[in-house]
């Protein structure tokens, strides 16, 4: 078993299925020292939101005498979502990132409550969760109450497959329904564990589509004869853009080897030639947004929180998701960008005028057959949806809860739609694939340089040719598993131990 100091992206995509984490000593010594601290306080008669107080806009108020029955008050009001279901991953994810999070000893929860996430990791369990109730600010409070409610066993949950009453979900994975007790349910619900774990999977999946982009760019200029000065070093480094020139390093990489055809214009379409500039910047996005969303993951954005060594209670806003929205808004902004780009060099391969001499639309015997026309038709579509729901969220801020919660950064939304869109640009990666295999079985260039020649073999073995038509919708999804798992990268195996 693997010890884990951060929080990555990886990490989180491993939560997917059954994970293994444990806490050591010293862990449990700073969640046990902080939850022992907070019922000093309590005893001694100091305030604490939340605890002695009512909730949100109503923090002037007490709160229930009982602390069970103040738990209670929490998740009632909050329990208050709608919309489909949040993918099982992106709730799994959750479950780790609000693991992470507590087991820093700032926050006040009893070590039964991180036992209690650590089982549910340790099986397929995940809660049902609806989409709409966050604005992203003083925690992901209402996608989190339904969470919470799943692991008590309480509304439903998703397990092996199957949507089911979450008691009897719990029954069947073999968990005991949580028990809460003090702050353990304001714990649970005051931070932005859905933000963070949701940025940080489209972040895990935006850096294997940007790897892919590069891949299926070189194999684009392998199979129409380009030479590579496009990706010249010299250009580059005078274009002074680090990340510009990594893309480069990394086409010229795939190119070596290369003979050029002699029979293409001196200057390829921008589709080629700027496609260092092009996934340099989405690059440079990415790097700026995986720092971000990496520090959040690993820091605690819970309210109020607990210094046991300093004998202090701090309320702040460290639940204002301000930092994820941002970098999640430009994230989308960047698979956006890496799709348009997809969606053009698709276009370039069936047009028999820009293709380097194939039939239209890639099809075998034009007429009597239509190659790929539906795969564009398709691709055509995510394309435009994902343009269209690339509307930043992070400036969408209306005031709610009684003007309590002003100003509000919806990172919640913002890291969503990252994640979404990182997911439709996969699709759009598999049907250039299918058209690079398509375009190799039926022009009389094959690719020379060795990098190239090995993905299209890769691609050859999992795609046969189109023709005659078949249907190609499970194609196009083969395709894009296989760009994902990248050029013979082994998968994980070890365990995150905190």
């Amino acid at each position: 078993m693997g010890t884990a100091t951060r929080l990555t992206p990886d990490l989180l995509e491993r939560a997917a299925g059954p994970l293994t984490v444990r806490l050591d000593p010293a862990t449990r010594g700073r969640v046990g020292e902080c939850h022992r601290f907070l019922l000093r306080c309590l005893a001694e008669g100091r305030p604490v939101y939340g605890a002695t107080t009512g909730f949100g806009a109503l923090v002037g108020l007490p709160g229930r005498a009982e602390a069970a029955d103040q738990c209670e008050s929490l998740l009632d009001h909050l329990t208050a979502g709608q919309g489909d279901d949040l993918p099982v991953e992106v709730v799994r994810a959750t479950l780790l990132a609000r693991l992470w999070a507590l087991a820093k000893g700032h926050s006040g929860a009893r070590e039964a409550v991180l036992d209690a996430l650590i089982a549910a990791l340790d099986t397929e369990f995940a809660p049902a969760v609806p989409e709409l109730g966050s604005v992203g600010a003083s925690g992901d409070l209402v996608p989190t109450a339904h969470l919470v409610r799943g692991l008590r066993g309480e509304g439903h949950a998703h397990l092996a497959g199957r949507r089911l009453p979450a008691a009897e979900a719990l029954r069947l994975a073999g968990l005991a329904p949580l028990d809460l007790a003090g702050r353990d349910a304001l714990a649970l619900v005051n931070g932005t564990s859905f933000t963070a774990a949701a940025a940080g999977l489209a972040v895990a999946q935006f850096a294997r589509s940007l790897d892919a982009a590069l891949r299926l760019t070189a194999l684009l200029a392998e199979l129409l004869g380009s030479a590579p000065d496009f990706a010249d070093p010299a250009l580059l480094a005078a274009f002074h853009h680090p990340d510009a020139a990594a893309a480069g390093d990394r086409l010229r990489a795939l190119l070596a080897g290369t003979v050029p055809s002699g029979e293409r214009p001196l200057q390829e379409p921008y589709s080629i030639r700027c496609a260092p500039q092009l996934l340099g910047a989405a690059g440079a996005s990415l790097r700026h947004a995986a720092t971000v969303v990496e520090d959040d993951l690993n820091g605690v954005s819970d309210n109020p929180l607990f210094f046991p060594e300093e004998d202090r209670v701090c309320h702040g806003g460290n639940f204002f998701g301000q930092h994820v929205a941002f970098a999640a808004d430009l994230l989308s902004l960047a698979a956006v960008q890496t799709a348009n780009l997809a969606e053009r060099q698709l276009d370039l391969l069936l047009d028999p005028h820009r293709n380097g001499g194939r039939n239209p639309l890639l099809a075998a015997d034009p007429g009597n057959q239509h190659g790929l026309a539906g795969v564009q038709l398709a691709a055509t579509a995510i394309t435009a949806q994902m343009r269209r729901t690339a509307t930043p969220a992070s400036i969408q801020s209306l005031p709610t809860n009684l003007h309590n919660q002003d100003i509000v950064p919806f990172g919640t939304q913002a890291a969503l739609a990252a994640y979404r869109q990182t997911r439709l640009l996969r699709l759009l990666h598999g049907s250039l694939a299918l058209a690079l295999r398509q375009a190799a079985h039926l022009g009389d260039r094959l690719p020379t340089a060795p990098a190239c020649a090995a993905e299209l073999d890769r691609l050859a073995q999992a795609l046969p040719p189109v023709s005659p038509d078949r249907p190609l919708a499970a194609d196009v999804r083969r395709a894009a598993d296989l760009l994902d798992a990248g050029p013979g990268e082994p998968p994980h195996s070890d365990r995150p131990c905190l």
